[in-house]
């Protein structure tokens, strides 16, 4: 297979300094505030985003150990899950997303709500929510279902460190 590279357009800055303690996901802390700086050549790029509530953030986590297994125990969970049925950070192509709210546009810096990244993340894409698009109709949240209510009280600890 043909090597794939990608070069990061900006920065995410968070309060975050590392994965422990971090809300595993956006709804985890929605008080979290962060900014994504944009290389300049990149700004004018975001012209428009300010119209929509939502952005998805694709980014490399850079924070923790290479290396991934097929078999995890999630934070949500006390039970070994396959890998891809899980949002665990340690992946065969560490590619992160995250869905964020579009806060406010200054040139080549976007700042956003709900952010679960940690500080200094390369950012590789930024795309917006479309609810139309991206929200189907009908889901089935597999073993997850069980655990909505706990992604509030559970954080990020070493596991994946």
């Amino acid at each position: 297979m043909d090597t794939v590279e990608y070069e990061p357009i900006g920065t995410i800055f968070t309060p975050f300094e590392d994965p422990d303690g971090m809300p595993i996901q956006p709804s985890g802390d929605e008080a979290a505030r962060g900014t994504v700086v944009l290389e300049p050549q990149y700004a004018e790029g975001l012209a428009d985003l300010d119209g929509f509530s939502h952005c998805i953030l694709l980014y490399h986590f850079h924070a923790g150990e290479d290396g991934a297994s097929m078999s995890v125990e999630p934070f949500l969970d006390e039970t070994e899950r396959g890998l891809f049925a899980t949002r665990a950070p340690r992946r065969p192509n560490r590619i992160g997303l995250s869905v964020v709210s579009v806060e406010s546009i200054d040139d080549n810096e976007l700042a956003v709500g709900d952010v679960d990244v940690v500080d200094g993340t390369p950012l590789l894409d930024i795309k917006p929510l479309v609810s139309g698009f991206d929200i189907p109709s009908s889901t089935d949240d597999g073993w997850v279902a069980e655990s909505h209510d706990d992604v509030e009280a559970k954080t990020a600890d070493d596991r994946f460190l």
